[in-house]
């Protein structure tokens, strides 16, 4: 049976990938990326020289067909995102339910991931939390979200860009001012910088900087802080 490894690659420290993910990767007959120019640097760096394909947010449906048709019979595949592990706010979902239609084995190569990483030192109390990852950029719809996260009452984290960040916390600001708030920028990567405090103290820390540079991760406890 063919089999598709779903394989987590580093958020940003290359160091960060495994043991495990570097045999897959060096035994697969095809590599699978997000984006193969940015992949190409992590398969550059541990030598890793495999046929490569891409799948990615803007490809067509009916293209998995043709790509899960590359994999051997008995052959195997890798599939990486562009960091962290597949499938979390990236296109490996429809990935990951063709391979199964085609009767194609999937099996899951644990990594980095940012939402976890981010969970690690964000110190928040109890034993679950909801991960929502990029919201719209509509000012109306984000709000919406935001409103009916915080109204669980229960942690979130969510995925923001540079150009988006300052209007989030904003939104946070306003709607849950004293509500705990971890914000993780360029996580382990050179830059990596890991803010705590509350959620207004948030919007006017970052609100204070020239620019803002790098991903953000954002977990958020909607309850007071202490």
């Amino acid at each position: 049976m063919a089999v598709l490894y779903i394989t987590a690659t580093p958020i940003g420290n290359l160091g960060d990938i495994t043991v495990r993910a570097l045999e897959v990767l060096k035994s697969v007959d095809l590599i699978i990326c997000e984006d193969t120019r940015h992949s190409s640097r992590l398969l550059q760096h541990y030598a890793i020289e495999k046929p490569l394909a891409s799948w990615h947010a803007h490809s067509k449906p009916v293209a998995v067909q043709r790509l899960l048709q590359r994999i051997p019979e008995d052959g195997a595949a890798a599939y990486i995102s562009d960091a962290g592990t597949p499938g979390v706010s990236d296109p490996g979902l429809l990935l990951v339910r063709a391979a199964r239609e085609a009767g194609i084995q999937v099996v899951p190569i644990p990594g980095a991931s940012a939402p976890t990483t981010l969970l690690s030192v964000g110190g928040v109390p109890g034993k679950g939390y909801l991960f929502e990852g990029f919201l719209s950029p509509k000012s109306g719809r984000r709000r919406t979200a935001l409103a009916e996260l915080i109204a669980t009452g229960r942690p979130f984290i969510l995925f923001e860009s540079p150009h988006r960040i300052l209007k989030l916390l904003a939104d946070l600001a306003e709607f849950i001012p004293e509500g705990e708030i971890t914000v993780g920028r360029e996580l382990t990567k050179r830059y990596e910088e890991v803010w705590h405090g509350s959620c207004f103290e948030a919007h006017q820390e970052f609100s204070m900087r020239s620019s803002q540079k790098g991903e953000f991760t954002i977990l958020v406890s909607p309850g007071k802080i202490g």
